[in-house]
C-alpha cells in the first residue's frame, strides 16, 4: 500500500505519560501506522515530567497498546516492534525553561540523526492552565519558527473557563502562533457520523429542501453518559456539564446540523458557515434562565444490581456542591432558515444509556386525514445516531395490514456497521491525521470558540450569582429531572427516549 501524501514530520506529545496519551493518542498513531497513513519519515517524542530512558518509555508505550489498542495488536503483533522504533522520549518539566532548551537540542539531534525535516506538531495533552506556559516556552526557545519547517500546536478542550479567559488564552497563543497553526481539537467533530451529517444534507435532494423552518417543527440533540464522574470529581466540580459538554461538543454539533451550504467544500468555507450559526444563537437573558435552561445533579440510585453514589458522594466533590451534571436547554437561531424553530439540547451523567443522537421532528402534513386512526405520534422524524449503532433512520407512518386505515409509525434505518468492508476510523485517528496533513476543517476556530462562550457565559453567571435558580435532582439511572420536559411547553410533548426506534436487529 502506498504511503499517505503527508510531509515528513515530528510529533511532540506534552503530557505523554498521562491518560489521554496512553488511552487515545498512542493507540490512534499506531492505527495510522497499521493503515499506512504515516509519513515516510516520522517520529514521536514523548515529553513528560518523569525520568525515563528511551527503552523504558517504549516498553510503557507497548503496554498501552496491549491495553487500549487490543484489536490492532492482536491482529498485527509483528508490527509493534517496528512501530516502537519511531518512539522517543525526553524528560520535560512544562514549567522549566531549561528543559525546553534541552528539548530543542534533542529535536535538532534527532532530525539530523534520522534525517527528518523539522515539520513539528506539538500536542498539548496537559491541563489547560499549562497551555500558555508551554506555548510561551516554545516561542522563547524559537521552537515556533518556520524557517526550517512548519509548526503546529494541538490544544485540547476546554478552551478557556469563561468568555474572558478564552479571549485571554487566545491572545497568549497568538503571541507566538498564527491562527492557521493552532488546532483546537474537539473529538466530537472527528466522529464519522458527525461529519456525515453534512453529507446526509448536502448530497441528497430529498433532505436539503426540507431542512428549514417550513418543514421542521423542532430538533433535539442528546448526549447522555451511563457513568458518573468517577475519578474526575476534582476536575468536574470546577467545570460542570455546561462547560464540559455544551459549550464545545454539543454547540459544535448544533452548528453542523444548522449550517448553510458552503459555496466551496474547504476548511475556511465550512467553518465560516458553522461560525455564523453560533453567532446567530439568540442570547438567553438572566431573567429567562428558568424558562430556557434546566440544570440537574444526580443523586444515589439503584442501577442494575448496584446502588450508585450520588454526585456529592463522589471523590473530590464538595459535599454541598451545586455543580450541574445535567443540562437541558431550549435554543433559537435567529436567521432566515431557522427563525422560531426550537433546538433542544440535553446532556447528563448517570443516565440509562450512553448515546448521542440528533432527532429532527418534521411538521405534520397540513391535513391530517388519518389523525384519529394513528396509533403513534403522526409526526415524521429523521434520526441521526452518532453513538452507538451509528447511522441514519427515518420514521414515518404506514398502514397496518388488514381492514380499515389504522396507521402506525415504522422505522427505516441504515447502520454504519452494515458497511462491513469499510473501516470507520476513531475520532483521534482522523483528527491527528488531519493535523499532520494541515486540514483544519474539523477543528474549532477562534471566532467559533468566542461565539460559543458568549452564548454560554450569561447562563453560568446567572447560576453563580442567583441562588434562587433551582438545581433539580434526579436519581442515577434515569433520564434526568422531569422538569426538563417543561422546556417543550406542552404537556403531551416530552424528550424522545433514545433506543426506542434505532436498534440493530438481533
Amino acid at each position: 500500500m502506498k504511503k499517505a501524501n503527508t510531509d515528513n514530520q515530528i510529533l511532540v506529545i506534552f503530557g505523554s505519560n498521562g491518560d489521554l496519551a496512553r488511552r487515545k493518542l498512542l493507540p490512534a498513531i499506531f492505527q495510522l501506522f497499521l493503515d499506512n497513513l504515516l509519513p515516510e519519515q516520522f517520529a514521536v517524542i514523548g515529553a513528560g515530567s518523569q525520568v525515563k530512558d528511551e527503552t523504558t518509555y517504549r516498553e510503557d508505550v507497548k503496554q498501552s497498546l496491549y491495553e487500549f489498542a487490543k484489536k490492532g495488536v492482536d491482529e498485527n503483533p509483528d508490527k509493534i516492534a517496528e512501530f516502537l522504533q519511531m518512539i522517543y522520549y525526553k524528560k520535560v518539566n512544562n514549567k522549566t525553561e531549561e528543559d525546553f532548551g534541552a528539548l530543542k537540542a534533542y529535536i535538532d539531534h534527532l532530525s539530523v540523526t534520522i534525517g527528518i525535516t523539522q515539520n513539528i506538531v506539538y500536542y498539548f495533552s496537559i491541563p489547560p492552565f499549562l497551555y500558555e506556559v508551554v506555548a510561551a516556552h516554545l516561542v522563547k526557545l524559537g521552537l515556533n519558527t518556520e524557517e526550517n519547517g512548519w509548526k503546529r500546536i494541538i490544544v485540547e478542550k476546554p478552551f478557556g473557563y469563561s468568555y474572558d479567559s478564552a479571549i485571554d488564552l487566545d491572545k497568549k497563543l497568538h503571541a507566538g502562533f498564527n491562527e492557521d497553526q493552532i488546532y483546537r481539537i474537539d473529538h466530537y467533530l472527528g466522529k464519522e457520523t458527525v461529519q456525515n451529517i453534512m453529507v446526509t444534507r448536502f448530497s441528497n435532494g430529498f433532505f436539503e429542501p426540507i431542512w428549514n423552518r417550513k418543514y421542521i417543527d423542532r430538533i433535539e440533540i442528546t448526549a447522555s453518559e451511563k457513568i458518573g464522574v468517577g475519578s474526575r470529581g476534582g476536575y468536574y466540580d470546577t467545570s460542570g456539564a455546561m462547560r464540559d459538554m455544551i459549550q464545545n461538543h454539543l454547540l459544535q454539533v448544533l452548528a453542523v446540523v444548522a449550517m448553510e451550504p458552503p459555496s466551496v467544500f474547504d476548511s475556511d468555507s465550512i467553518r465560516n458557515e458553522t461560525v455564523k450559526v453560533l453567532q446567530g444563537l439568540r442570547p438567553i437573558k438572566s431573567n429567562e434562565i428558568a424558562d430556557y435552561v434546566v440544570r440537574g445533579q444526580y443523586i444515589s440510585g439503584q442501577v442494575g444490581n448496584e446502588v450508585q453514589n450520588g454526585y456529592r458522594q463522589e471523590t473530590g466533590v464538595a459535599p454541598n456542591s451545586k455543580t450541574e451534571t445535567f443540562v437541558a436547554l431550549k435554543v433559537f437561531i435567529d436567521n432566515w432558515r431557522w427563525g422560531d424553530v426550537p433546538f433542544y439540547i440535553r446532556t447528563g451523567k448517570q443516565m440509562p444509556e450512553r448515546v448521542t443522537e440528533v432527532v429532527i421532528h418534521l411538521k405534520p402534513a397540513p391535513h391530517q386525514l388519518f389523525k384519529q386512526l394513528c396509533l403513534t405520534e403522526p409526526n415524521n422524524m429523521i434520526i441521526l445516531r452518532i453513538h452507538p449503532d451509528a447511522g441514519v433512520a427515518v420514521d414515518f407512518g404506514m398502514k397496518i395490514p388488514g381492514a380499515g386505515f389504522k396507521v402506525q409509525n415504522v422505522n427505516m434505518a441504515f447502520h454504519y456497521s452494515d458497511l462491513a468492508d469499510k473501516k470507520i476510523s476513531e475520532a483521534y485517528e482522523r483528527l491527528l491525521l488531519d493535523a499532520m496533513i494541515g486540514d483544519s476543517t474539523l477543528f474549532a476556530r477562534a471566532d467559533a470558540v468566542k461565539a460559543s462562550w458568549k452564548f454560554v457565559d450569561p447562563i453560568l453567571e446567572a447560576w453563580k450569582n442567583n441562588p434562587e435558580i433551582p438545581l433539580y435532582f434526579y436519581e442515577s439511572g434515569t433520564w434526568g429531572p422531569n422538569e426538563s420536559n417543561a422546556l417543550f411547553g406542552y404537556k403531551f410533548v416530552k424528550w424522545r427516549q433514545p433506543f426506542e426506534k434505532f436498534k440493530t436487529e438481533d
